[in-house]
């Protein structure tokens, strides 16, 4: 019997939770936890919702319990064997030479927000208004993306970025959650949120030098590294989720 929502629900819940994670959903449900256990024990910004999203598609379509586990735990058990092949490149903006071919900063930018089909976790310090990504970025929004993204603030940038704040920047992106560190008073002006990165699905990560600003991404000389599959794009999306759940990463309103 064909359960395209439970299905859909199921690949969801295993993006945004990540490997390690959705084997405690597989444990949970295959203990036969009530839905209010079951949020309760995997409570996480960003999670809660997907998670709801899965129990009501079991509901929906029928979906005992135990059956959801097994489907997990075998989607799972895929997905991590998937995962043992990686791909690493380099990524480069700026001049090119003869002997080695480069891939483009805003081409490869580009090219993993449009690959995200559940999250998008993304860090820049400095950012301005770009079209090509703002476009992205929209698209992936309107295809139900969760994105995120960690940007610095003038406050603390302490004087060394200047103009507006890098978080109008994705003013124009409907549903984008931004996020900016919750320094301590230790930390005061002493130091900088400059991690670049951005992570799609767990699954493709891109980091590097370049902000997300059109000078970074095409005229600048900045160098990056693209990685798909392995540990290194779940781990370094993990790290943030939990920045988030600890309240060192806090929602920033402009």
């Amino acid at each position: 019997m064909s359960r395209p929502s439970f299905e859909a629900a199921a690949e969801a819940a295993v993006a945004t939770l990540g490997l390690s994670r959705s084997k405690d959903l597989v444990g949970l449900l295959a203990q036969g936890r009530s839905r209010e256990r079951i949020l309760t024990h995997l409570a996480t910004p960003g999670i809660g919702e997907v998670v709801a999203r899965l129990c009501d598609a079991m509901i929906s379509e029928s979906v005992p319990s135990a059956d959801a586990a097994a489907y997990i735990r075998g989607y799972v058990a895929a997905r991590q064997q998937a995962r043992e092949s990686v791909g690493v490149r380099t990524v480069w903006s700026g001049p090119s030479t003869p002997a080695v071919p480069v891939r483009a900063t805003a081409q490869v930018l580009v090219e993993v927000i449009k690959e995200a089909r559940h999250e998008l976790l993304a860090m820049t310090y400095a950012a301005r208004p770009y079209a090509v990504l703002t476009r992205a970025l929209t698209e992936a929004a309107r295809r139900g993306v969760r994105i995120h993204v960690v940007v610095e603030t003038l406050a603390g940038a302490g004087g060394l970025l200047s103009g507006k704040e890098p978080a109008d920047a994705f003013a124009a992106v409907p549903g984008l959650q931004l996020w900016s560190w919750a320094r301590g008073a230790d930390r005061e002006g002493r130091s900088r949120q400059h991690a670049k990165l951005a992570v799609a699905d767990r699954r493709t990560l891109f980091v590097g030098s370049a902000n997300l600003t059109e000078s970074a991404a095409r005229r600048n000389i900045e160098a990056g590294v693209l990685v798909t599959g392995g540990e290194a794009p779940r781990r370094a999306a993990e790290h943030i989720v939990e920045l988030q759940r600890l309240d060192v990463l806090r929602p920033f309103h402009p």
